[in-house]
């Protein structure tokens, strides 16, 4: 995962190739409105267990691993093993720097 945009925001200056693809993935993965509940799920209870996450979003084990696949690979959560299941943290400064490079 590379960096998004820290010294400067979308507002401030026009952003590099590199830049401009970071911040796509990012808001690509961010798009998807599976992806974007279960970031705010995650978000209000500060740690979640994938098994904890297809009641809610009514999906099954494979698409919420998909889905958690997508946000940990844009740098959006964290997951951590614990036996058999992964639990997921937001990352809270990755989602400031996207912040901040969306001029926030």
């Amino acid at each position: 995962m590379s960096k998004v945009p820290q010294s400067s925001s979308v507002t401030d200056a026009p952003l590099d190739e590199g830049q401009a693809g970071e911040m796509a993935h990012v808001l690509a993965a961010l798009a998807d409105p599976v992806r974007l509940r279960m970031l705010s799920f995650i978000a209000a209870r500060h740690e979640v267990c994938s098994c904890d996450l297809e009641a809610p979003l009514e999906r099954s084990q494979p698409t919420v691993s998909h889905h958690t696949k997508v946000l940990a690979d844009a740098g959006l959560i964290i997951g951590e093993k614990r036996g058999r299941w992964t639990w997921w943290r937001l990352d809270p400064d990755r989602l400031a720097a996207v912040r901040r490079a969306l001029g926030g």
